[in-house]
């Protein structure tokens, strides 16, 4: 039982460490929780249940892959559980817990490369209009859904928008990313116009109201901050008015910013500023879908294409 307790402890420890020393965000704790805990359970249903962080070696970890492949979790679900623990292992070694991180010689599985969903400018068009322009509900949402595309936010970024982090003058926005890194993004002309338009008719709680200037942006009809679940069912209402695909979701209108940008000859690597991606790696998956779109364009076009 003290092994099993001692991974747990160290597994908590590991969650206050990510928390207060890496600004780890609440949405990273959770999934950090969820796959560290999932393979306690693991590791107490099998015949490794006595095993502590010190003992536990490749060989049982790769059951453990193993087990989940067995169990039809996603591939990229997969790499995720994997990089949980080769984090957690790593912290372990570092505090004297573990002498080796048994989770890095693991391999993670290989992704089928997927392109991302993006729209179209026509389709965004039709998009960014759904939303009625006559009542304060509309105003918001069409002012989330231009702030959106206009600066490629992620939706969490989005609902954590405060008063004080806009610059209508300058149209730039402070942006919190993922791990609470801030980052400067521009904001167009019309997404501006939106927000204001919105600004003049939003409804404040008097909690709210007290803010001032920490305000949240975007709140709901009772004038409190909008939650990341009900801009998604906002954007999949005017998805359907607006007959795009049913796969677009709140992160298409990202794809859709990155991948508009590079065709109109935007380096990489601004893209990436833009983005706040930590690795370019990350951003060039747009280069690939850019590509895609150039070569449509050419065998359209070209006479001798085909």
């Amino acid at each position: 039982m003290m092994a099993k307790a001692t991974l747990t402890s160290t597994i908590t420890r590991f969650l206050r460490y990510m928390a207060t020393e890496r600004n780890a965000s609440d949405l990273t704790i959770k999934a950090y929780r969820e796959d560290l805990f999932g393979f306690v359970e693991w590791v107490q249903s099998s015949e490794f249940a006595s095993a502590s962080v010190d003992t536990l070696n490749p060989s049982e970890l790769r059951q453990f892959q193993a087990a989940l492949q067995q169990a039809d979790y996603a591939k990229s679900t997969i790499s995720r559980k994997l990089a949980s623990l080769r984090s957690f292992f790593k912290f372990a070694m570092r505090e004297g817990t573990a002498r080796i991180n048994p989770a890095k010689p693991l391999r993670n599985p290989r992704q089928n490369r997927k392109l991302p969903l993006v729209l179209s400018n026509d389709e965004i068009g039709r998009l960014l209009t759904a939303p009625p322009a006559h009542d304060v509900a509309g105003l918001r949402d069409r002012a989330i859904l231009e702030t959106m595309y206009s600066a490629g936010l992620r939706v969490s970024e989005l609902v954590a928008l405060r008063d004080g982090d806009l610059d209508y003058s300058q149209g730039i926005a402070r942006v919190r990313g993922k791990g609470r890194k801030e980052r400067i993004s521009p904001i167009g002309s019309f997404a501006v116009e939106a927000i204001q338009a919105y600004a003049r008719r939003r409804n404040r709680s008097a909690k709210t109201e007290l803010l001032g200037r920490a305000a949240s942006v975007f709140v709901n009809r009772f004038g409190d901050i909008l939650t990341t679940r009900s801009v998604g069912r906002m954007l999949d209402k005017y998805i359907a008015d607006a007959e795009l695909d049913t796969r677009t979701s709140p992160h298409t209108l990202r794809h859709s910013f990155a991948t508009h940008l590079l065709d109109r000859g935007a380096d990489i690597r601004s893209v990436q500023e833009l983005l706040g991606h930590q690795s370019l790696s990350t951003t060039q998956i747009y280069t690939h879908v850019s590509a895609a779109n150039l070569r449509t364009i050419y065998e359209t076009a070209h006479p001798r294409a085909r």
